[in-house]
């Protein structure tokens, strides 16, 4: 049997300030568009957690917000299987042409040089030698069929290939104890991700798509392909990569997306 949560407020109360809450998400929901991916999780159960919370003004709603994220994160961690494998799929079912999605349209698509380009490696990594693109692609690869699910709300299913991000971490020494791993990106977007799902067999620093060279518009000549979280937790173009225990957020995540991302 489920103990009731002590919050100070009537029932009354509590759906009055819950109400005014979801009004004030509508009302600033022009400012972004994770407060409709966070207003589902404010409810009075949630009112209830975050009673110390004044929801009935701005920084209180932002304040319930953060709080929800970080809760989310938390347990989306606890209940992450390492060992837990995405859905694989049939060749049959990849979708042509594979959608295009970034912070920037199309025709803003970098173009890398591959022959100048290095993945360059820092913090808790024993060699820091950068590795240019024959010499990733000279370690063993995988090649995984899976789901790609933007937190927009829709899906694709895509073929990539590439490097286990676990056997590269191994490789170069990075201390597998650590909690983050962080990518920086070409085009200015970065992101980060915890050590368990970095090192989930899934995970891939994927160099290829279709059996060919990654495309410009999906992140040649190197992206992140982890089919166990949304979409904006798979950057592409990554030219560094670090590993460390401070917190590195994310870009997406510092404007108040969820963290952990999980599919």
């Amino acid at each position: 049997m489920r103990k009731r949560m002590e919050t100070g407020l009537s029932d009354a109360d509590a759906r009055c300030a819950l109400q005014d809450a979801q009004a004030q998400l509508v009302r600033q929901g022009g400012d972004m568009a994770r407060r409709r991916l966070l207003r589902g999780a404010l409810t009075l159960g949630g009112l209830a957690a975050l009673s110390g919370c004044d929801l009935q003004d701005g920084d209180g709603v932002e304040r319930a917000l953060g709080a929800i994220s970080v809760w989310n994160d938390r347990v989306q961690a606890w209940l992450f299987d390492p060992t837990r494998l995405a859905p694989v799929y049939a060749a049959s079912q990849i979708v042509r042409p594979f959608p295009f999605n970034a912070f920037y349209g199309e025709d803003e698509v970098l173009r890398v040089d591959p022959r100048a380009w290095q993945l360059e490696l820092g913090g808790l990594v024993a060699a820091r030698k950068p590795w240019s693109l024959l010499d990733l692609l000279a370690l063993p690869q995988e090649r995984q069929i899976t789901r790609h699910i933007c937190v927009e709300g829709w899906s694709a299913i895509g073929s990539w290939g590439g490097v286990p991000l676990g056997l590269f971490l191994r490789r170069v020494g990075a201390d597998l104890g650590a909690k983050y791993v962080a990518f920086q990106c070409t085009d200015g977007y970065h992101t980060s991700i915890d050590m368990a799902s970095a090192l989930h067999p899934q995970t891939i620093l994927a160099l290829t798509q279709d059996g060919k060279p990654l495309p410009p518009r999906h992140g040649f000549p190197m992206k992140l392909r982890i089919p166990t979280k949304l979409g904006y937790k798979n950057p592409k173009h990554i030219h560094a990569m670090h590993v460390t225990n401070s917190h590195p957020g994310g870009y997406w995540e510092d404007q108040g997306y969820n963290w952990f991302g999980g599919s």
